[in-house]
């Protein structure tokens, strides 16, 4: 078994198998067991999502889960493996992506080469045959947005909101499982190119922004009245 693979599946076993009280997991032996590969190999995917604060194994007594501090490559390591996030790291997913591609989309102004809005002008016309033929947008809506973000030039960036698309894979083709949505979103973007073209930073915050507003209220309806330990429903932006 590969060893992403088998980081994701062990996730998900885990999730799915230990006590609902304590956070106790199976044992070590048990997972090798189940997963029918060495403790060696167990104890090294352990080590990893011990890294990620998932599990904490505790000497004498056991492997814990310990998901509430979990870093944000847990959380997308979380959404490969199915398991579901929740509700409130759901909405402050969306909130946080929505602050970085705002600025994304005002460093795209001046920071967008001809090949960037060459992929751009591609992913619409993609986006526009895709409608005509009602077939989803999720992969071309990601595909638009990390375009943006990319055409800041700054490799770090794309790679922290890349993370954001990891986390919403499966939720993305839900959204857009409604065709007018769909519409709406590729006119928005539409806009929104033509923002970038001009060079025009205010102009292209303004739309990122609005159009950004339609997903965060989406997902605010879904979860709305849901809220973790010490928190509190997010305030309307």
């Amino acid at each position: 078994m590969q060893e992403k693979s088998l980081l994701a599946d062990l996730a998900a076993y885990l999730f799915a198998n230990s006590d609902q009280e304590s956070g106790r997991t199976p044992s070590e032996r048990e997972l090798a067991d189940h997963f029918v590969v060495s403790r060696g190999q167990i104890r090294e995917a352990l080590a990893i999502l011990e890294a990620m604060r998932i599990v904490e194994r505790r000497a004498k007594s056991g492997i814990y889960l310990t998901t509430r501090n979990a870093s944000v490559e847990a959380l997308a390591l979380f959404a490969k493996a199915g398991v579901p996030l929740d509700p409130i790291q759901i909405y402050e997913t969306v909130e946080l992506r929505k602050i970085h591609e705002i600025r994304a989309a005002e460093l795209a102004c001046s920071r967008a080469t001809d090949e960037n809005f060459d992929r751009l002008a591609q992913i619409l016309r993609e986006s526009e045959i895709a409608l005509e033929k009602g077939e989803p947008l999720a992969r071309l809506d990601r595909d638009f947005h990390l375009e943006i973000v990319r055409a800041t030039q700054n490799s770090v960036f794309h790679k922290i909101c890349s993370v954001y698309y990891v986390l919403g894979e499966q939720r993305l083709p839900i959204y857009f499982s409604d065709p007018e949505r769909g519409r709406r979103s590729h006119n928005e973007h539409v806009q929104i190119f033509e923002a970038l073209k001009r060079r025009d930073g205010n102009l292209a915050q303004a739309l990122m922004s609005s159009h950004l507003q339609g997903a965060e209220s989406y997902w605010k309806g879904l979860i709305g009245g849901v809220t973790g330990e010490g928190s509190r429903p997010p305030e309307a932006a």
